[in-house]
């Protein structure tokens, strides 16, 4: 049996990775902010639910004493939970901008990651994805050719990418990775002021993933085992630089 935590999984990305994974024969934990929404979401596919905040270190505490007293172990922790906070551009943000994106993509993925590691590493083959984001890389960032000019988010995971490399050195038995989706059809590119919709990125040239496109490479870093990469910044299709 592998068991699984999804974070933030009530909808989008998150929710398409759980039912891939409990569909792969996963037993996996739902993690949600509202345990009613979380429940009618798990039962839809199968899950359990499990009430997880990843800003409220109490919520995390009693996560982890629930797996610890349930299953045991952790195998598979997928750092879903995020937000896109304003996306507004740097002249136009805010220490309070950055603090809000930051408190979840980075802080809260950081927390929920260090209270489940003892439960990973009492696992024979713990696999770790931080489900990351083209916008962080710095690389991609410093092209020519960059749609990009916002701040709070691209900042937030370039840090989470550096959560994957710093755990990828201290922990050589895991597989822990950053996860690229791509843009995708959910919340993060809806309608926003300023911002192009998906129909209008599309029709711009920009490829825009469904649900389902999007969620492939994260559920295929977690079902990758103790014979996956480790260490790496990867979309659907391939490498992302740093």
């Amino acid at each position: 049996m592998t068991t699984t935590l999804v974070t933030g999984a009530t909808r989008g990305l998150g929710f398409e990775v759980t039912r891939r994974l409990v569909g792969a024969g996963h037993t996996v934990y739902l993690g949600a902010r509202d345990l009613r929404r979380g429940a009618d979401a798990a039962a839809e596919i199968g899950a359990t639910p499990i009430l997880l905040d990843t800003t409220d270190g109490d919520s995390i505490a009693a996560a982890v004493d629930r797996l610890r007293d349930e299953v045991g172990a952790l195998d598979v922790l997928v750092n879903n939970a995020g937000i896109a906070g304003d996306q507004r551009p740097p002249a136009e943000s805010t220490i309070d901008d950055l603090r809000l994106v930051f408190d979840t993509n980075v802080f809260g993925a950081a927390a929920v990651l260090t209270a489940f590691t003892p439960l990973l590493e009492v696992s024979s083959a713990p696999v770790v994805v931080n489900v990351s984001s083209g916008v962080g890389s710095l690389a991609l960032n410093a092209g020519p050719h960059t749609r990009w000019s916002m701040l709070a988010y691209p900042m937030s995971k370039a840090a989470l990418n550096m959560l994957t490399i710093q755990y990828a050195r201290a922990f050589p038995r895991w597989r822990i990775n950053s996860a690229s989706p791509g843009p995708t059809a959910t919340d993060f590119v809806a309608p926003r002021e300023g911002l192009p919709t998906a129909e209008q990125l599309r029709a711009a040239g920009v490829k825009v993933n469904t649900v389902q496109e999007g969620a492939e490479i994260i559920v295929r870093l977690a079902t990758s085992g103790s014979d996956g990469p480790s260490g790496t910044f990867v979309g659907n299709e391939g490498p992302v630089p740093w």
